[in-house]
């Protein structure tokens, strides 16, 4: 006896219809979510002018063949690049991804959901060229502002719940599904083109965690969410042309993502989509580390300037105990040689011991040149982690979302510091009076990097003020940014 398989077109998964429905059709009202994003986009974009700095980013740079030009394509900022979309997305996510230095989202599923900047903001700028061109209007900030928020809630939402590193799948899956759903909105699809569009980025075959983690930990990491986010505009704009979608491409039996990848396992979701997540995320304000160490970094600052006071040096050092939060424990508790600076930043050894030593922790502390420092190994080897399931279930309660961190620094002579501990780092909303001033700090030390006086004072007074900024065409916020 045969069972026949049916072939009956299924109605659309559930997951998909709340991703769109929410992406074309709900309104942003929150004023907290949209001064957040107004911070969320400068962030990013101080994140992205820095890491021009390191010719490993810029190399990966401009047009996919030499010397193509694009009429009213998108501009990249910090640099003369004008390009299709899909390059344009590529170019600014891996800039404002390379340093490990923008906005994070810790659930479940950890991630960075300003990575998704790359396809708003490229597509938001091809689009308005375009449409001043054709003689329409172009697309105002506000919109990429509201981009922003929705972005940041279909990827931080999902993650609440959903842990796809468990299943040896990277996070920028989330960034392709949520890039995909905005950029559809930005592009006018349809909602049953957005469906298409969003089924697409989920067929996808996914990136997998590989380079994120010992033995293999490299430079992947720092432009994966520039792949995915410029994947998913090239796949809106595959929808926008009718191709077809994939219904059931999270349920189907056997052939769906649950099955496949998930381990059979439906979605989970604690909340509906509004704007909890972009006026909660966590930025990363002082130091360039993977974010389940920023709490630890903060608290070798502080030890670095008791070791002084004591007396003490490093070298004095017999143990440190990191009491930390499992999370921490299973991405970057990390023993062994480190073999480059991908490595070194998702290693909390490494990223406690330079700030013991130096009194603090730079993009470039992640480099060869400082790393051949001998005294960093040495200290490494004496720092142990330990889970304290406090922090860990602190970790995961929304009321909280702490990444705490306690360090304990026990001498030669028997002798220790008192523990520091730090349950909340200071991008944290429960920390945002003493944090945003701060974050206004970075972002005018990184437009320093690139431009000159007048015009880093130009990109100030608009992107400092929410009503000005709002208002501004995104072709004329972009060009600001031209070199």
């Amino acid at each position: 006896m045969t069972s026949h398989i049916s072939n009956v077109r299924p109605d659309w998964d559930q997951v998909l219809v709340d991703i769109v429905d929410y992406a074309l059709d709900y309104s942003v009202n929150s004023t907290l979510a949209y001064d957040t994003a107004r911070n969320i986009l400068i962030d990013t974009l101080g994140c992205g002018l820095e890491a021009l700095e390191y010719p490993a980013c810029t190399k990966l740079l401009g047009p996919v063949v030499p010397g193509t030009t694009v009429p009213n394509g998108a501009k990249v900022p910090g640099t003369q690049f004008q390009l299709d979309p899909i390059q344009a997305a590529f170019n600014i996510g891996a800039m404002i991804r390379w340093l490990d230095f923008n906005d994070t989202w810790l659930a479940a599923e950890w991630g960075h959901p300003s990575d998704n900047l790359g396809g708003i903001l490229a597509v938001a700028d091809w689009i308005s060229r375009n449409n001043i061109a054709a003689g329409k209007p172009p697309l105002v900030m506000r919109d990429v502002l509201t981009g922003i928020i929705k972005a940041h809630e279909i990827q931080g939402v999902i993650a609440l719940e959903n842990s796809f590193n468990r299943v040896g799948l990277d996070h920028v899956v989330l960034v392709k599904v949520a890039s995909t759903a905005v950029v559809s909105s930005l592009l006018g699809l349809t909602r049953e083109e957005t469906l298409a569009a969003v089924s697409l980025a989920w067929v996808d075959g996914q990136s997998l965690r590989t380079y994120r983690h010992a033995p293999n930990a490299g430079s992947r990491k720092s432009w994966a969410a520039g792949d995915a986010t410029s994947r998913a505009v090239r796949l809106a704009l595959i929808a926008k042309t009718g191709e077809m979608g994939y219904p059931s491409v999270l349920t189907a039996p056997t052939w769906g993502f649950y099955d496949v990848l998930f381990k059979g396992k439906p979605f989970a979701f604690q909340r509906t989509y509004g704007s909890y997540v972009s006026e909660n995320v966590l930025f990363k304000i002082s130091f360039p580390a993977e974010f389940h160490s920023q709490t630890a970094v903060e608290a070798a600052v502080t030890l670095h300037g008791q070791l002084a006071k004591a007396g003490k040096t490093v070298d004095d050092i017999k143990k440190i105990t990191i009491r930390t939060h499992e999370a921490c424990i299973r991405i970057i508790d990390k023993k062994g040689p480190l073999n480059n600076p991908a490595d070194r930043d998702h290693c909390i050894q490494y990223m406690v011991a330079v700030p013991l030593i130096f009194g603090n922790l730079t993009a470039s502390d992640y480099e060869d040149g400082v790393a051949a420092d001998p005294r960093i190994d040495v200290l490494r080897d004496k720092i142990d982690c330990v889970e304290d399931v406090q922090f860990t279930k602190d970790y995961h309660d929304p009321d909280k979302r702490s990444i705490a961190n306690a360090l304990t620094v026990e001498f030669n002579d028997g002798s220790r510091l008192d523990e520091i501990v730090v349950e909340y780092p200071i991008g944290h909303r429960r920390r945002r009076a003493d944090g945003i001033p701060l974050l206004e700090k970075k972002f005018r030390i990184n437009l320093a990097r690139r431009f000159p006086a007048k015009q880093q004072q130009a990109i100030l007074d608009v992107s400092l003020d929410q009503k000005k900024l709002e208002a501004l065409p995104v072709n004329a916020y972009m060009d600001m940014y031209v070199i």
